[in-house]
């Protein structure tokens, strides 16, 4: 299940009264087994950081139905962790959905948020740690659009927990912890973007993607 546009997430009662979407976590539906991520943060300070996805009611089986996409030394997630928060947080409050915050444990993250979460994962998960807050800077520029399509390019071969320094992975890496290289990367994110869709309408926080 997507979530809904923005003008769905929320409806007046009777009373006129404005009436907001229940959501768990980062904006999951609170509906019966949605597609969306979980971001796992371990008690222990040294625990690495899990982010999985669970493809819902679209899996083909229950062995297909959870993808490990990603492992963060913890160094590397509280590198991270704020902006994505904020900038999550955001989105969903700009969209009449209640904003959450990281907590030990169990994270929700809506689908769509989840695989912008893995691309500045995937691209810091073996960069030297003095070029995070740059890949950081560089993330937050890319369009939602764009990292949705980058997720979609880097999934498809080298998506998977084990498959770290490979392909995509590797490119995203040096993509955006370099500010030029980043700039060409979103440019071709944006090209790709226009030639898949030139008839369609542009997506909103929430749109129908379904890759």
């Amino acid at each position: 299940m997507t979530m809904t546009r923005a003008k769905a997430a929320a409806h007046r009662t009777p009373a006129g009264r404005v009436q907001v979407q229940h959501t768990l976590g980062f904006g999951v539906p609170a509906t019966s087994d949605p597609h969306h991520f979980k971001v796992l943060i371990p008690k222990s300070s040294t625990g690495k950081v899990q982010i999985s996805e669970y493809l819902g009611l679209q899996s083909a089986s229950a062995d297909t139905a959870v993808i490990d996409r990603v492992l963060l030394d913890r160094p590397r997630w509280t590198a991270i962790r704020a902006e994505v928060q904020r900038a999550f947080n955001a989105r969903l409050t700009a969209h009449g959905l209640k904003p959450s915050a990281w907590k030990i444990g169990e994270n929700p993250v809506d689908r769509l948020l989840g695989k912008e979460l893995c691309v500045l994962a995937w691209a810091v998960e073996q960069m030297e740690a003095a070029k995070i807050p740059v890949a950081v800077r560089n993330w937050l520029a890319l369009r939602p659009e764009e990292r949705w399509w980058l997720f979609g390019m880097t999934a498809m071969a080298t998506g998977g927990v084990m498959d770290a320094g490979k392909g995509w992975r590797i490119a995203l890496q040096h993509a955006l912890g370099d500010v030029a290289q980043s700039d060409l990367l979103g440019t071709r994110a944006r090209r790709g973007r226009n030639d898949r869709d030139d008839n369609r309408p542009s997506l909103d926080l929430f749109g129908d993607d379904t890759a």
